[in-house]
């Protein structure tokens, strides 16, 4: 059996995808973080100025997203779009301003935060694949992301540690929205 065969199903182009990049993919969704995240031994500090990062890459991938509500040929990819967006905007974000208000970094403190170089290589690559490509290349470029989360979280609720201080951020990836959102991304590559 395919250590891929047990991924969840977010389509079929997708599924191909990962395949054809079975070893990187599989690098990609058990990295040593995330397996911190699995057995609870990343370091808190480690997490926080990922979360910060983070906070500040989902703006830009918010816009990017955004940008497919323009690139896209339907009302129903427009939908999905959206969709995607209200995700990422009242879902994810929030995660990210709860835990790190709870270690008292505010919001302000995240939306004046440095973007450190390799967030802005990658967020800048993402919307430019989006300004200069059609509606599949920025759907390419966005969804290793989503996915790639969703398949972590899902594979993380199944397999973390019962008393893993990151439990908040598993949940919320394995969640039936954020899951939703993942199907519905691989619809719209299909």
């Amino acid at each position: 059996m395919s250590p891929l065969s047990a991924a969840p199903v977010y389509g079929r182009c997708f599924a191909a995808w990962r395949e054809a990049c079975a070893d990187t993919w599989h690098d990609y969704t058990h990295h040593a973080f995330v397996e911190g995240l699995r057995d609870g031994t990343l370091p808190r500090a480690a997490f926080l100025t990922y979360l910060v990062q983070d906070y500040r890459f989902l703006i830009h991938f918010s816009r990017a997203w955004a940008l497919g509500v323009v690139k896209a040929a339907t009302l129903e990819e427009m939908r999905a779009c959206s969709a995607t967006v209200h995700t990422l905007v009242d879902g994810e974000m929030p995660l990210h301003l709860r835990i790190c208000a709870a270690q008292g970094i505010d919001a302000a403190a995240l939306e004046a935060a440095e973007e450190a170089p390799e967030n802005l290589a990658y967020t800048r690559y993402v919307l430019e694949a989006g300004y200069s490509g059609d509606f599949l290349d920025l759907l390419a470029a966005l969804a290793p992301c989503v996915l790639g989360y969703g398949e972590i979280g899902l594979r993380l609720a199944r397999n973390a540690v019962p008393d893993t201080p990151y439990r908040d951020w598993i949940d919320t990836y394995a969640g039936a929205p954020y899951q939703a959102a993942c199907r519905e991304v691989g619809a719209l590559i299909d």
